[in-house]
């Protein structure tokens, strides 16, 4: 078994902290260096004992290291189609986070890029590693409910905004500054463009893709210029019709870094399925396995997840795609139609109208 050498460019993004102990211990993967503009953040990680050099830019990062064969990008929204051009004119594979881009035009540039560097480009979805998801997905495609008549999901959390503070300017979330709706002071980026799983997750479970959407917004839990609740409903191309709940709806406190007391409700996240066919109903709760004790820092009932490590999977799949140079499943081409539906959803909020997908 061969290693392949690994890098991250940028450690701004709220899943990238998840990737360190995965790329230290992954014996697959060697861990060689990487980049952060901000000051701060890399100098906190310099503090976590990881032996990995920091390197001020991407650039500079894939200057200095040649043998780099794959980059998790794991810079803001907005910064990634340039990554992604720093990746293509080096070469390299990517990992994206899990928005590539907003804007369709945009997005399309990266598939081009992407197939005319002849490279990999995996988004990060890491449900797909989740192992009640996984079950979910094989009960379905074995028949054990039927045809699938509708699908019912949350993808509920508490906001990374006040860890992460890019995610709340819309013009970096979203990647530029657009009304939600006429005479709503808020703008699109929020609680939507963190949650794409349930939205991905619809269409590997039930083989189609969106018809039409019809979305709205609650008022906001929290003082921040985005949407943070919200509900989508629809019809896929096959008939299956769906409700999804992918709101920042969980409250919590404002820690500069996410850990252990961050929760003001037990839990941080809540994914749920309830799968109805023609045959029979699945329901899931796909981070139900918790510990559940007082803990700091504010001495309140608190989580411990213990669920399987989802970036394990993920990762062991890059490293398949770039050691075979095969495309991975969810790749930039499938992805958009995923994509192309939220933006549809903001679209839809914005008019007060279903909006039909081509």
């Amino acid at each position: 078994m061969r290693k392949i050498n690994v890098a991250i460019s940028s450690l701004t993004h709220a899943h990238v902290r998840k990737y360190y102990q995965t790329l230290h211990d992954n014996a697959k993967l060697s861990w060689v260096a990487v980049s952060c503009e901000d000051e701060d953040i890399a100098s906190h990680f310099k503090t976590l004992g990881f032996d990995v050099p920091v390197y001020a830019s991407t650039e500079q990062m894939l200057t200095e290291h040649p043998e780099i064969e794959g980059v998790v990008v794991a810079s803001e929204n907005n910064r990634h189609l340039q990554d992604m051009e720093l990746c293509c004119q080096y070469k390299k594979n990517m990992l994206s986070m899990k928005i590539p881009s907003f804007d369709l035009e945009e997005y399309d540039r990266m598939i081009r890029m992407v197939k005319d560097a002849d490279v990999i480009c995996q988004v990060e979805l890491e449900m797909h590693y989740n192992p009640a998801a996984r079950r979910v997905m094989d009960l379905v495609r074995e028949g054990a409910v039927g045809d699938v008549i509708s699908f019912n999901a949350t993808n509920i959390t508490l906001s990374p905004v006040w860890a992460f503070p890019w995610q709340g300017k819309p013009e970096v979330s979203y990647g530029k500054k657009v009304p939600l709706r006429e005479g709503d002071p808020r703008f699109r980026g929020g609680a939507l463009s963190d949650h794409p799983h349930i939205f991905d997750m619809l269409r590997w479970i039930t083989g189609s893709d969106f018809d039409y959407v019809f979305a709205d917004v609650a008022d906001n839990l929290r003082d921040i210029p985005e949407e943070d609740i919200l509900y989508v409903t629809g019809r896929m191309k096959n008939g299956c019709k769906f409700l999804l709940d992918p709101s920042w709806s969980r409250h919590e406190e404002h820690l500069t870094r996410p850990g252990v007391g961050w929760e003001v409700f037990p839990k941080r996240m809540e994914v749920n399925y309830s799968i109805v066919g023609t045959e029979g109903v699945i329901q899931a709760d796909c981070f139900g396995p918790n510990v559940y004790f007082n803990g700091g820092p504010n001495n309140r009932y608190t989580v411990q997840y213990t669920y399987f490590d989802e970036w394990i999977g993920m990762m062991d799949e890059f490293y398949d795609c770039i050691v075979e140079h095969k495309q991975p499943k969810i790749n930039l081409e499938w992805h958009r139609k995923t994509i192309e539906a939220m933006v549809r959803c903001y679209d839809s909020i914005a008019s007060g109208q279903p909006v039909w997908i081509k």
